[in-house]
């Protein structure tokens, strides 16, 4: 960084990473501040988070209620492709990280700032997701990373920097892990669950019943889709955010949707994370149930060969990369015909497929009837099998002549 920084706009949280961040810039610094906190569901974390900012150092404070742009815009491209990293992790940290990088690159151009800065760690994920957005958004801005320059590298430290600089910290007992919290999931991580063997503390989850306190009736439920979008629960009519709240309610009612992982982080590590994501679940069933009646054979295995790049390039964080651009268009043009009704019932952690309707339905009774029918000559199959067993005949010919 060569030139004067004169502002920063800061992802602000209001937690103790965040807080420390704001007062070292602007005393490391000797700059401007803006502090900048989108609410995508985090819930409780948002209380006072104004006043605390301000308080802190920050100049202006910008909350912004994105949570249906996290849902339209990111949630439901990624759920269309039925997006899934390491066969379990719904990528709910990851999806959020590109939309608050966009809108805080935002608020730098309308403020005039020179930099942006994050609270992400040396070692995780979303310093990457972070400045990959960015710079593919603005390849000229300033990025200030305070956990790869500062020398406060433990939670200690940051303590008694906090209470040198006079900065208000939560009172209550600090969590045995870190989390992150959106309208898509809450994620676990670090300090008690470092250790793969130990089992997570059942006091530690937030959105879902253990199995043992889950219901002992199941519950059955109608979800709606249009072009690959999940519109409305039994009958009725959501907005994409409030839909997320419902059944992430309904799942987590009935202990849907907790993963524990060990993941492959993009820096090279292992980590575990624990995972609830009861909507998560939930759709990602409901729409690939929605797609097997509407979407052709060759177009969904074709998709299904890129769900692993896809969700890979979400992960890493190249979610504003041509190539991600060019597999969104190419997904979302598979989804043209997947409307309908998927029937759903959930039970002590299963969420468990019971029906499926639609007006672009490609099952036809005629043809896949084992009772008697006018349309299917099932002496034509004698020919199909001889044909595509025509290779296999000759190589095992070629075999026996060189024994």
């Amino acid at each position: 960084m060569t030139k004067k920084i004169n502002k920063v706009v800061l992802a602000y949280s209001g937690g103790l990473d965040t807080s420390v961040i704001l007062k070292w810039i602007k005393e490391t610094y000797q700059c401007e501040v803006i502090a900048f906190s989108a609410n995508i569901g985090q819930e409780e974390e948002l209380d006072n988070l104004e006043e605390k900012a301000l308080k802190t150092g920050a100049s202006k404070v910008y909350i912004e209620d994105l949570r249906e742009s996290f849902v339209n815009d990111y949630v439901f491209p990624a759920f269309r492709a039925n997006a899934i990293y390491e066969g379990q992790y719904l990528l709910g940290t990851s999806l959020a990280r590109p939309l608050i990088a966009k809108r805080q690159i935002e608020i730098a151009k309308i403020e005039g700032a020179e930099a942006v800065s994050h609270g992400a760690t040396g070692k995780g994920n979303d310093q990457v997701r972070f400045e990959l957005s960015y710079l593919s958004l603005n390849p000229g801005i300033n990025i200030i990373a305070p956990w790869r320059i500062w020398n406060l590298n433990s939670r200690t430290e940051l303590l008694k920097y906090a209470e040198k600089h006079g900065i208000e910290i939560s009172k209550t007992q600090p969590k045995p892990y870190s989390s992150d919290r959106n309208l898509l999931h809450i994620s676990y991580e670090g300090e008690e669950l470092e250790d793969p063997w130990k089992r997570p503390d059942e006091s530690m989850f937030t959105l879902t019943n253990s199995l043992k306190d889950a219901p002992d009736e199941s519950e059955i439920i109608d979800i709606t889709f249009e072009c690959g979008n999940p519109v409305a629960i039994n009958n009725k009519p959501m907005s994409g955010a409030d839909l997320l709240y419902e059944l992430n309610k309904l799942g987590g009612k009935h202990g849907i949707g907790r993963i524990d992982m060990v993941e492959n982080r993009f820096v090279g590590m292992k980590s575990r994370g624990v995972y609830e994501t009861p909507v998560g679940t939930i759709l990602r069933t409901a729409h690939i149930n929605m797609e097997s009646i509407t979407m052709d054979r060759e177009v969904m295995h074709l998709r299904d060969s890129l769900i692993p790049k896809y969700s890979q390039l979400i992960y890493n964080g190249f979610w504003f990369a041509p190539e991600m651009k060019i597999l969104q268009q190419f997904i979302d043009s598979t989804q043209q015909d997947v409307s309908g009704v998927v029937k759903l019932e959930l039970y002590k952690g299963n969420c468990t497929v019971i029906g499926r309707k639609s007006d672009k339905s490609l099952y036809n009774y005629d043809y896949a009837t084992f009772e008697d029918d006018e349309v299917y000559n099932q002496k034509d199959a004698t020919g199909f099998i001889k044909l595509q067993a025509l290779r296999l005949k000759i190589r095992s010919l070629l075999e026996e002549k060189q024994l």
